[in-house]
């Protein structure tokens, strides 16, 4: 995927961006300490849903279900006064997608500050939560001042407390050790406090790979069927991607309360990318390089990318999350 972009304007390298998203999650500032003592202040909560449609129509290939999703449950949670619970979207997909990459857009067009907001929160099972051992010690109350140590209730508390319109990113869900996410229950239903804490207008992301292989099965029977892959309705992969979350006992969800409660507003499905949208990725990344799309430049990363069913040839293995590195050994 492409660097995100303000506007559709260029800013940076995602990579760098998202590495900003931790350090952000420990920042505090004086509109923090504003907002706390604010019933109704937004914090630095400023969506941009014009910048929105417009980085995600240029630069999201092939996913017109997930870019449609977001978009609308992004705005009709935003516009709605006094929603009666978070909004509480859970993203799945084949790797290489575009799962991290609108995760970081989101991050960036509804916050002034982007992904350096202190109200942007990102968790990562390998950074935050690395030994299953200690998963009790995670969801335990305790006193430390480190994010990193700090149990998930308490963090997540505290940080709704600073600011309602937090955003908080859970990143690879099918390697977190299952029965943490548990003690997130509480706040993802439809009561209006919890242990005190207005989080109404929080929004909460999780991502994983899960579901993947049975979003790519329902996209290569269409194929097979000669149907677009724009007529492939959300209506076929919730079903599956539900299944496959449920069955999966490696899941952070699993047992958790989460899907069985249905505490999900929205299951994203992201379509296995085939080759021409592998080559709109590369056209993006050598125009966020500045460089003009010389045709041999594409063919050869287009060349380099393993494709799959092995009959077929259809589906990018890694989609285009390996776009730009491969794009220097061909310049």
């Amino acid at each position: 995927m492409a660097a995100v972009t303000r506007g559709c304007r260029s800013w940076g390298s995602l990579l760098g961006l998202l590495a900003l998203v931790s350090a952000a999650a420990a920042a505090w500032d004086l509109t923090s300490l504003h907002c706390s003592f604010g019933t109704f202040c937004e914090c630095d909560f400023r969506p941009d849903f014009q910048g929105l449609e417009c980085d995600l129509a240029q630069h999201l290939a092939g996913q017109h279900l997930a870019r449609a999703l977001v978009v609308k449950a992004l705005k009709a949670f935003v516009q709605d006064p006094a929603p009666t619970k978070p909004l509480v979207l859970s993203l799945h997909g084949w790797t290489g997608t575009g799962k991290s990459y609108v995760s970081s857009l989101l991050a960036h067009y509804l916050f002034r500050d982007g992904l350096r907001s202190p109200h942007v929160h990102h968790f990562s099972p390998v950074i935050h939560f690395p030994h299953p051992s200690q998963m009790e010690r995670y969801k335990a109350p305790r006193t430390p001042a480190s994010p990193l140590q700090k149990d998930l209730k308490s963090w997540v508390q505290g940080n709704l407390t600073t600011c309602g319109r937090s955003l908080f990113l859970f990143d690879e869900m099918d390697k977190l050790t299952p029965g943490l996410m548990e003690v997130l229950r509480p706040f993802l239903g439809s009561s209006w406090v919890v242990y005190g804490t207005n989080y109404r207008k929080a929004i909460f992301i999780f991502i994983s790979n899960t579901g993947g292989e049975q979003i790519n099965q329902v996209a290569l029977e269409a194929w097979r069927s000669h149907r677009d892959r724009e007529e492939i309705r959300l209506q076929e992969l919730e079903p599956v991607i539900s299944r496959a979350v449920l069955d999966n006992p490696h899941h952070g969800f699993w047992r958790s309360g989460i899907m069985e409660e249905h505490l999900l507003d929205a299951l994203v499905p992201f379509l296995p990318l085939q080759r021409h949208h592998v080559r709109h990725c590369v056209l993006n990344e050598l125009a966020q390089l500045g460089l003009e799309p010389r045709d041999e430049v594409v063919q050869a990363v287009l060349d380099s990318t393993t494709f799959f069913p092995e009959d077929e040839q259809l589906f990018s293995s890694n989609g285009c999350k390996t776009v730009a590195s491969r794009i220097p050994f061909f310049l």
